[in-house]
């Protein structure tokens, strides 16, 4: 099990072939083992569309509608937990969805598939 982040999580469902080769491969096992998705990565895609910085076809209630109907991807709410892990980590990225993957990934225990190099710098535990 890992969790998908946002661009992962956009590519996976609409641009599967920006994945890596071993994001790919990771993300071929969804289908049979599921995934996570942070809410936050949600709230990030919908951002996004309101700003018309993202245009994927569907309104984000669709989109969100259409994951949970997969029946194989989990969104992880993001608790007051989650929020005291994003503010104990030591790291001084600002960006509050990238800063909440990864105290989401930590608490789980999961690796994160994602692209993002400022995130693989700081947390290990990355598939891409």
């Amino acid at each position: 099990m890992f969790l998908l982040d946002t661009c992962a999580l956009l590519w996976w469902t609409l641009d599967p072939e920006k994945l890596s080769d071993a994001a790919a491969n990771a993300c071929d096992m969804i289908y049979e083992h599921g995934a996570f998705v942070s809410s936050i990565s949600i709230w990030e895609i919908g951002i996004k569309i309101k700003k018309k910085k993202l245009d994927i076809g569907i309104g984000i209630r669709e989109y969100v509608h259409h994951l949970k109907s997969l029946n194989i991807i989990k969104i992880i709410p993001v608790d007051e937990d989650i929020w005291m892990e994003n503010i104990s980590l030591q790291w001084e990225h600002r960006d509050p969805a990238d800063r909440t993957l990864v105290a989401t990934a930590k608490m789980k225990k999961l690796p994160i598939i994602t692209s993002d190099q400022i995130i693989q710098n700081f947390y290990s535990n990355v598939i891409w």
